[in-house]
């Protein structure tokens, strides 16, 4: 019988190496990011834990991408160091995900039974 921890690093080494340095760093750090946005903020019920962990590996990726492709930071992909820094952005970008997410469905909730107009004069009067 294998050793599990020898037996679990060697899997996890195939992982990488499957999924490549820049996916990888982009999967830990929105992993990381939903885990700790849950741990905060934690959610009331099962489809709000669906939605908040959704929101927030999109907006992971979603937000990454936006900002690596902005500022140019391709070649931080070439790099060890560079992926754990890409890890991180991947990270940032995806906290203020579920937030956004809870305040716009709370947004909707509140304003359920109103008319299109009214809530079209809500958020003239938010902007």
């Amino acid at each position: 019988m294998p050793e599990p921890t020898s037996s679990g690093m060697a899997g996890a080494a195939v992982a990488y190496k499957a999924l490549g340095g820049t996916a990888a760093a982009a999967a830990s750090g929105a992993t990381l990011a939903a885990v700790v946005v849950m741990l905060m903020t934690p959610p009331r019920n099962k489809r709000e834990w669906a939605v908040g962990l959704i929101s927030t590996v999109v907006s992971s990726i979603g937000g990454g991408a936006i900002t690596v492709e902005h500022f140019g930071l391709h070649h931080w992909a070439f790099s060890t160091m560079g992926l754990c820094a890409l890890g991180g952005l991947i990270f940032a970008c995806g906290l203020p995900g579920w937030a956004m997410v809870r305040w716009t469905f709370a947004f909707i909730d509140k304003r359920r039974d109103d008319s299109i107009d009214e809530v079209a004069k809500d958020v003239k009067e938010l902007l």
